[in-house]
């Protein structure tokens, strides 16, 4: 009786009505005068909106990561790479367009899109407005960041044609299959079907070239690596781990590519991972960087290397 009694009262905390937050008339009252938003329009969505403190539950977990060996499978493993392989035999003509248009591997678009939502599957299990009201107005460590994707999240419905109240995102808000912030959706997101429309909720094609355009003005490099694996002749000779040196510097320190590298490598920075067997070092350049500004995780950006790798592998 006392679980279930718990498990109500869990769940009402949960689903509560936004509405009574503190900043949300303040809130409104600046989308009036700064967008020309209908008060009572806004006013009625807010009222429906619902508290979720299961975000804010979420958003502080990864904080404490799991050790390598533990996320990683999470994320390579048979079945996104079976998929992964599925979809780009779909979307294949999107995904060479998209590398010849931006620069960005189709590999590399894979992954991060199977990492993300394994490739359209899960899109979310939170509606867009709960989440982020929650976040702005009960999450006071990131509160101007959540404020502003609110703020961006009421111009995108309102450009796009949304339901305030029918859009679904992750936990922090995230939208579609590549899951973008709404401000990189109204910043990023390119119509990459000719459709006329940017869709990157239900279309493939809209999504693999808004991957892409992120990733290049985020400062992709066509012609430069991601991570190259490396073993370690004297770990005694290796200093900072982590900083950025050029690639005959790490060479002097004893880092040592497992596969040979012809032509010239740009500067990179060393990483270590702990795997079963011990520890892997991998050399990671500015493309690694930029896939960061996705996530600003070394295991996330790593995730969507190897997994981006694994996919291309298995089709070819």
């Amino acid at each position: 009786m006392k679980k279930r009694l718990f498990l109500v009262l869990l769940f009402m905390h949960c689903t509560a009505q936004a509405v009574d937050l503190p900043g949300i008339p303040a809130f409104i009252d600046e989308m009036v005068a700064k967008h020309q938003f209908k008060r009572e329009e806004l006013e009625q969505a807010f009222r429906l909106a619902e508290f979720r403190a299961d975000a804010i539950d979420s958003i502080t977990k990864p904080a404490i990561l799991k050790p390598w060996v533990e996320y990683r499978p999470n994320f390579i493993n048979p079945q996104r790479i079976g998929d992964g392989v599925q979809f780009w035999e779909k979307y294949s003509a999107a995904l060479k367009r998209a590398e010849k248009q931006y620069g960005v591997p189709q590999e590399i678009i894979l992954g991060i899109l199977g990492v993300e939502t394994m490739f359209g599957r899960n899109l979310g299990r939170y509606r867009a407005l709960d989440a982020l009201t929650t976040l702005a107005f009960d999450y006071p460590r990131r509160a101007d960041f959540f404020h502003d994707e609110l703020e961006q999240y009421l111009l995108l419905a309102r450009e796009q044609g949304f339901d305030l109240l029918s859009v679904q995102s992750s936990y922090a808000g995230a939208l579609g299959i590549p899951q973008f912030m709404p401000s990189s959706y109204r910043r990023y997101a390119v119509d990459f079907n000719h459709n006329g429309k940017i869709d990157i909720m239900n279309e493939p094609e809209d999504a693999i070239g808004s991957v892409a355009n992120y990733l290049r003005q985020y400062g992709w490099r066509s012609s430069e690596p991601v991570a190259i694996l490396c073993k370690i002749e004297d770990e005694k000779r290796l200093g900072i781990v982590g900083e950025s040196r050029p690639f005959i510097a790490w060479q002097d320190a004893g880092v040592v590519p497992v596969k040979k590298q012809e032509g010239y490598l740009p500067p990179s920075w060393l990483l270590d991972f702990t795997v079963e067997s011990g520890k892997e070092y991998w050399l990671v350049f500015s493309n690694f960087n930029v896939i960061m500004r996705y996530n600003n995780s070394n295991y996330y950006a790593m995730s969507v290397f190897q997994l981006a790798e694994e996919i291309r592998r298995a089709r070819y």
